[in-house]
């Protein structure tokens, strides 16, 4: 029972947290310390997006690859009515008090990675989500052009 709670709260957490966002882009973070984005708005937030090969496809194995091999990570495929699967939703656990942060990724056509990475709870979250980023990157970029083991 308390799964299919928390699956619920999720799914309601997302719904919120994208609501409004177009089709291929990423909800705006909000106006906390808490949150980066390759799309925000205010240059605070912003990262670089992630490279993640020369196409769609080669983009989102890599991703499910680095995904699967980092501890407290769960994440899920999501599939479009517009072709393609081309967003993964992951959740991230910090180790000690497992905190929940929630991360997306858009996998472009050319395998440009889009992505936003938030906490779910808190005001600042000392700089875990950007070093979560540039850690992301640092992994897709020391393997370019295979698959991460």
């Amino acid at each position: 029972m308390l799964i299919h709670v928390n699956k619920i709260f999720h799914a309601l957490w997302l719904l919120m947290l994208c609501g409004g966002a177009a089709a291929g882009s990423l909800p705006d973070c909000p106006n906390t310390p808490n949150c980066v984005s390759s799309q925000a708005s205010d240059p605070a937030r912003m990262v670089d997006p992630l490279s993640g090969g020369d196409d769609q496809e080669t983009a989102l194995q890599r991703l499910q690859t680095l995904l699967n091999d980092l501890p407290r990570v769960e994440w899920q495929a999501v599939a479009t009515s517009h072709g393609p699967v081309n967003k993964v939703e992951a959740q991230f656990r910090s180790r000690i008090f497992r905190f929940v942060d929630d991360v997306t990724f858009l996998i472009e056509e050319n395998g440009t990675i889009q992505v936003r990475s938030a906490s779910r709870i808190g005001y600042s979250d000392l700089g875990a989500n950007r070093s979560r980023v540039d850690m992301l990157r640092q992994r897709l970029q020391d393997a370019p052009n295979q698959a991460l083991k």
